[in-house]
Order: structure tokens, then C-alpha cells, then sequence
């Protein structure tokens, strides 16, 4: 059997790359470590033993257990590190074919929205949708990517102010006005909370968007007719768009995982997080999230803050997230699931070392409330939750025309109108589920590819899929049941 892998000089754990006294991607013991010790991956704390450890002993969650992590921040002593690594990365400029818009933005997909301000209207977009897809009503509109129903289960039953109706009107008019949409219709019931007139007032121009509700329309049937009517309308001046060189400045790319084990902070993360800087040294904006996972890892971001109200806005979202967690009798250590525990996990604190690799070296620009507009170029931050269809809904609806979502358990995601492209951490789930990954990442450990090239080749993926290469999630099919805004606050 091979070695165990050791990641860090200072660690008390090894990674087995083969099945042997546990699963491979799970940890054992460098030497013996006494109850109440650190356990160390990474260079990094990410638990402590809770009953004496042998050596070569498999190290988990019947022995580790997730405790406090080093608050001693330091905001900004990495960056200038950060940015003379990230002015290394710079390079040719590179570029793809993309849908420029009047705003400014470049599309990567050409879509048709059609989205529901309440639930009370989910069914007549998405019936809508289903009618003319079944109508092949796109047959003449060869550069109409698809008519797409973003309905939810909100938009009332709540506060008509606060943070829950400000970050459920900026995913709405984040997805209606996104560089992948040409066209949208927002439909309504009439009597909800979330108002199209009052979208209308508070968003003006941020997005492109007509509007009907069923109570005006006059009723279910007559409703989904004249959504009908409508997209038959637009579509001929939607085909009219064409794909156009863009560089590569112009991409926003949110930074994803789910289903992580124990080899994603090794092999897929890392390799991703070279492929962010690459990105950021061309002025792109790869954008990481889930807040819930940087949690224990959080002091790498801070070390490398661009200003102290970056610094400041993060670590006040560490604190929103502790005290969320608590008063809703949870903890940020529910997380990992049981899904990465069995890929070799243990707690938080391990994850987060691992998911933050994500996000590279470059420094850190921004950090966004959720579903915040992305304008800054460079590494961002968006603070999101870490169930992966609501983070994702909230970068697409920040402007993101791509997601990257890496995954060593398998993850059967997609999204609209931004594709999903799928990196495998291991060989084993890129050969079990090949439908489903783009990229496997695997070989940087069974074959020795370096993680640069790995990089070289997302950067590649990245670029190819922006300019019109569909992923194997669109080829299946998948993304109209990913939208899910999240609800924050009470439902009334």
C-alpha cells in the first residue's frame, strides 16, 4: 500500500491515498497523540483527541472532535505577498465568445427568464415553460439557450422590509437583469408582498424586465396563455444575438463544492484556487462563498484583506453566522454532513482548510451581502449559506455567468441561466459517475499531475464553456430546480 500522504511538516495526521485501516481520503495517526491534543492537517488545528491515539490509528470522529480555533487575526499582513504572487500571474490576455449586452456585461448562455415574484405564481411560469418546450417554440431560435421558470417558495408571508426582502428583490432582479438573460418577464400574483410596482420603483434600470400578475390577467389559464404570447414575442429579437470575442476580464465566477472528502482539499480545491488567481490577474472576479465553510479557516481571507472594511465586513459575518447558529440551537460544526464524514471529514475546522483552497492566493477585494451585484475585480467573497443550491443562487444572482463546483462524494447540480461545471476530486467517483463530471481531478495524486496544470486546464474548461461548450450538467438536463433563494427571517 502506498504511504500515506502528508500534506504539512507539522502535522500529527497522514492521508491514506489507499483503503487500509480506514476508507482512502480518511487520516492516521503520524505518532501517538494524547487525549485533550491538537489534531493538525494542513499546518492547521482542525480538532482535538478525545481519548488517547496510537500510532497508525485511524483518526475521526469516534476520536476527534471539532473545538476553538485561533481568533488572533491579523487583517492585511499577507497582502502584499498576495499581490506581488497575484502580479506574477499575469500573463497574455485571454478571451472568449460571449453575448455582449447594452449594460456592459457579456453572457455566457442567451436565455429567456421567466420569474415568479411569489410562489403563488411558480406554477403558470413553470406550465408556461413546459408548453412551449413541448410546442418546440424555439425550433427557428438556434441562438435561444432556453426558456427558464425561476420560481421559489417566498415573496410573501413576510417582512415587506429588512434583510430577508432585500436579498430575495436582489435575486430576482439579479437573475431577470444577468448577463445570461436577454429577455424576462416577471409574473405575480397581485397581491404579494414582493410587488412588481414597487421592483419597478426601487430597482429602475438594474433590471431589464415586463411584467403581469394572474389577478389582472384573469386567472390561471389565461395567464399562462399570455406568458405564452409574450415570450413568442420576444424571442425574435433575443435570436438576434450573436457571440463576440470578450476578455476574459469581463467573467464572474463563483466558487463552489458539495459532497467534499477528504482528497477535495488536496487535488480539485487547490487546483481551483490556481485557476481563481490566474482568472484575477486578467481582472476577472472568481467569487467564493458559504460562510459556514471558511468557518476556522477564516483567518487566511483576513490575512490577505485589500483594506480594513473588507477585513471588518468578513469577520462581522463570522460573528452574524456564531450567533445565527446559536440562537437557532445549532452549531457551525453541524456541518460537515454525513456524506463527508464518510469521505473522510471530521469536523469544521478540517473542511473549511480545505474549501478555502478554493479561493487561491490573490487578495481578498470585497466581501458581498448575499446576492450583491459583483463589480470588483479579483478574488471576492459573498456571504452566503453553505447548502449549495442557495449559495449558488445567490452568486448567479450577483452577476456570476459561471459556476465551478467541485466535488469528491459526487453532486448531481447544475444551474441556470449560469452553467455548472463539475471537477472530481478522486478518480474512483470520475469513473462512477461520468455523466456527471466535466474534469477529473483525481490524476494529481494517481498520476502525479501538478496542480498547475491541472489549473491550466480548468482555466481552459472555464473559457471553452463561456464560449458556448455545453457542460454535462446542461446535457442532462439539469438547473431548473437549483434556484433557491434564501429566506432569512421569519415567515409570517
Amino acid at each position: 500500500m502506498p504511504e500515506p500522504l502528508i500534506l504539512h511538516p507539522s502535522d500529527t495526521v497522514a492521508i491514506l491515498t489507499e483503503k487500509g485501516v480506514a476508507p482512502a481520503g480518511h487520516k492516521v495517526a503520524r505518532a501517538p497523540i494524547p487525549k485533550g491534543a491538537r489534531v493538525v492537517k494542513y499546518g492547521q488545528t482542525i480538532g482535538y483527541a478525545t481519548e488517547d491515539i496510537a500510532e497508525g490509528a485511524h483518526v475521526h470522529s469516534h476520536n476527534c472532535a471539532f473545538g476553538e480555533h485561533s481568533r488572533d487575526y491579523h487583517p492585511g499582513q499577507g497582502l502584499d505577498a498576495a499581490r506581488a504572487a497575484l502580479d506574477a500571474r499575469r500573463g497574455p490576455a485571454l478571451s472568449f465568445q460571449g453575448y455582449r449586452r447594452a449594460d456592459g456585461s457579456v453572457g455566457t448562455r442567451n436565455f429567456l427568464a421567466l420569474v415568479a415574484t411569489v410562489n403563488c405564481s411558480a406554477t403558470v411560469i413553470r406550465r408556461a415553460a413546459e408548453e412551449l418546450r413541448m410546442e418546440s417554440a424555439l425550433r427557428d431560435y438556434p441562438n435561444v439557450d432556453g426558456v427558464v421558470a425561476f420560481a421559489h417558495g417566498t415573496g410573501c408571508g413576510m417582512a415587506d422590509q429588512g434583510p430577508g426582502f432585500a436579498a430575495l428583490e436582489r435575486v430576482l432582479a439579479g437573475h431577470a437583469g444577468h448577463p445570461n438573460v436577454g429577455a424576462a418577464l416577471f409574473v405575480g400574483l397581485g397581491c404579494e408582498v414582493m410587488q412588481i410596482a414597487r421592483m419597478k420603483r426601487d430597482l429602475g434600470e438594474a433590471a431589464r424586465f415586463h411584467g403581469l400578475t394572474i389577478q389582472d390577467t384573469g386567472g390561471t389559464r389565461k395567464t399562462i396563455d399570455a406568458i405564452k404570447a409574450r415570450v413568442r414575442g420576444m424571442l425574435p429579437a433575443l435570436n438576434d444575438a450573436k457571440r463576440e470575442t470578450a476578455p476574459a476580464s469581463a467573467l464572474r465566477i463563483g466558487l463552489q463544492c458539495g459532497g467534499s472528502d477528504g482528497f477535495s482539499g488536496i487535488t480539485a480545491n487547490p487546483a481551483l484556487g490556481i485557476a481563481s488567481d490566474i482568472l484575477a490577474a486578467q481582472g476577472a472576479s472568481p467569487v467564493l462563498s458559504e460562510t459556514p465553510e471558511i468557518y476556522g479557516a477564516e483567518r487566511l481571507l483576513l490575512d490577505r484583506a485589500a483594506s480594513p472594511e473588507v477585513a471588518a465586513k468578513l469577520i462581522e459575518r463570522i460573528r452574524w453566522w456564531e450567533e445565527y447558529t446559536a440562537k437557532n440551537g445549532a452549531s457551525l460544526d453541524n456541518n460537515p454532513s454525513p456524506g463527508n464524514k464518510a469521505g473522510g471529514l471530521t469536523t469544521i475546522l478540517e473542511k473549511s482548510l480545505g474549501a478555502v483552497a478554493k479561493g487561491g492566493n490573490a487578495p481578498l477585494e470585497a466581501v458581498l451581502d448575499y446576492a450583491e451585484p459583483i463589480r470588483t475585480p479579483g478574488l471576492n467573497f459573498m456571504d452566503t449559506p453553505g447548502y449549495d443550491p442557495v449559495s449558488a443562487t445567490g452568486q448567479i444572482a450577483g452577476g456570476a455567468q459561471i459556476i465551478v463546483f467541485t466535488t469528491g462524494r459526487g453532486s448531481a447540480f447544475g444551474s441556470k441561466p449560469a452553467p455548472t461545471i463539475k471537477l472530481a476530486t478522486n478518480d474512483r467517483l470520475a469513473h462512477a459517475m461520468p455523466d456527471d463530471m466535466d474534469l477529473n481531478c483525481g490524476d494529481v495524486l494517481s498520476a502525479g499531475v501538478p496542480l498547475e496544470t491541472k489549473a491550466r486546464e480548468i482555466v481552459d474548461l472555464i473559457l471553452s464553456t463561456a464560449s458556448g461548450r455545453p457542460t454535462k450538467s446542461e446535457d442532462l438536463g439539469l438547473g431548473d430546480n437549483e434556484f433557491v433563494p434564501w429566506q432569512i427571517g421569519a415567515t409570517v
